[in-house]
This record gives C-alpha cells, structure tokens and sequence, in this order.
C-alpha cells in the first residue's frame, strides 16, 4: 500500500470542483500539493485557504491546452518540489448538443483540453514519474466507457484517453509507474453550467442527467483510497456503476435506457 506523506502531487484543474476536493484529500494525508488551473482569479484564496491549515500548497496558473505553459508549470514544480510523485490529470471541459448541429471548432476545442491537455502536463512529468516510481491519475468519466447522447465530442475525448493511459500503463509497468482511471459518473460541480454549446458559446440548455449527483468530496475520497491500493480503474458513482455494468453485459438495453433518458439534450 502506497503514502503519500511528504510526497509531491500535482492536479490540473485544481481550483475548483473534483481536483480541488482531491488536492484537499491528499494534502489531508500529508502531501504537498501543486495546483495548476486556468482560473487566475480562483486560484489565490485556493491557495490561501490552503496556507491557514498549514498546508503545503503551491498555485499555478496554466492553460492545459497550451503546451508551453503546462512545460513551464511542470518545470516549476519540479524546481519547487525537486520531483513529482503523484500527476492527477483532472481538467476538463465539456460540451452538449446534437452533432450535426455541433461546430468542428467546438471538437478541436474539446480534445485540445481533455486530451492534449492531460498529454502534454503528462508528458512533461513523465520522467520524474518514473525516477520516483510514482503514480499517473486520470478523471475520465463513465463517458470514457459508455455512449453519452448529446455529448459526442466529451465522450470522443474521454474514449481517447481511455485509449491512451491503458495502453501507457503497459509501457510503464517495468518502470513502477502506476495508472489508475478513474471513471465518475454524474457529479456536482460547476463543469456542466460552462459546457460549450453547439456554436461554441456556453449553452444555455439545461443539463440532463440521471438518478443523484454525488459531490466531488465523495470522488476525492474514493480517488484517494483508490491510490492508496493502486486500483486500475474506478467507476465511481452510483449512476456510473449501474451503467457501466448494464453496457457491459446488454449494450442495447443501457443504449435504450440512455436515448430515453437523456433525448432532451437534442432538442
């Protein structure tokens, strides 16, 4: 079983919603934490609020979808910390609306951040990862496993990395680097009131969603307890568990469930 105390873990998307409730966990533990997050106004009281607990915490502003800028917070990092124990890939965006009334700027925008965002912050701690024998985290979503209706552009970036971490942890196994994917289902944070709509803008359809959303404290907690066992993969809600296991075994039984479910997404 994996410490963490003392370790270095770093989570995009951090200032907010499930990475912030899990950079809370793991500095819990006793973890410094490193919080890279496009959002510069958020980001100072995040970091605040960290320091009145005595926690060791740094804030970074970064853009996951520009690759200099996740090079530059890597490095920084690195020079703060002197290495990287743990990477959670958590920032995200998503989208919601029919494809074929979706712009193709609206897909490109969505991998740039899902999945070359979750690359390139990858790629540059990669070689610390794997000096510490350390561990890659990776918020993926039920979407990764499943159909989702009306958000074809979110679940083609979570199937790419659903892709792209299982088949990296086959590389990584000698090095004693481990993945863990995690895949939640609905969750209560801000992502769904920015999800872009069909131009691009943010939508001002309401979401549609299934059975009770559960917090992200509940994620963090489940993410953490996950990593001190080094799971492979956790499906992660009460909706994401019952999905994922109706898919599995009767594909177009949960396809039906889901159309009828969820069909107001089209409209």
């Amino acid at each position: 079983m994996r410490g963490f105390k003392k370790k270095c873990v770093v989570v995009t998307g951090g200032a907010s919603g499930i990475g912030l409730a899990i950079a809370r966990r793991f500095s819990e533990a006793g973890a410094g934490v490193a919080l890279l997050d496009a959002d510069e106004k958020a980001l100072p009281a995040v970091e605040k609020a960290f320091q009145r607990k005595g926690r060791d915490v740094l804030a970074l502003s970064c853009d996951v979808s520009k690759k200099e800028q996740c090079a530059s917070a890597i490095q920084e990092i690195l020079d703060h910390y002197g290495g990287i124990d743990v990477l959670v890939n958590n920032a995200g965006i998503t989208q919601r609306g029919a494809f074929v009334d979706t712009r193709v700027e609206v897909f490109e925008r969505v991998m740039q951040v899902n999945f070359f965002g979750t690359l390139y912050c990858t790629k540059a701690a990669i070689p610390s990862l794997i000096q510490r024998k350390g561990m890659i985290i990776v918020n993926e979503s039920v979407a990764a496993l499943t159909p989702l209706l009306g958000r074809t552009g979110y679940s083609a970036s979570k199937h790419a990395l659903h892709g792209l971490f299982a088949s990296l942890r086959t590389e990584l196994i000698h090095t004693g680097v481990h993945v863990m994917i995690v895949c939640p289902g609905f969750v209560h944070t801000n992502l769904q009131t920015r999800a872009l709509g069909c131009d691009g803008g943010i939508t001002k359809h309401p979401q549609s969603s299934v059975g009770t959303h559960e917090t992200p404290e509940q994620v963090a907690e489940a993410v953490y307890r996950g990593a001190l066992r080094e799971k492979r993969l956790l499906v992660l809600t009460r909706v994401g568990k019952i999905s994922y296991w109706i898919h599995r075994f009767a594909p177009t039984i949960y396809e039906r469930i889901m159309i009828r479910q969820l069909r107001d997404e089209l409209t």
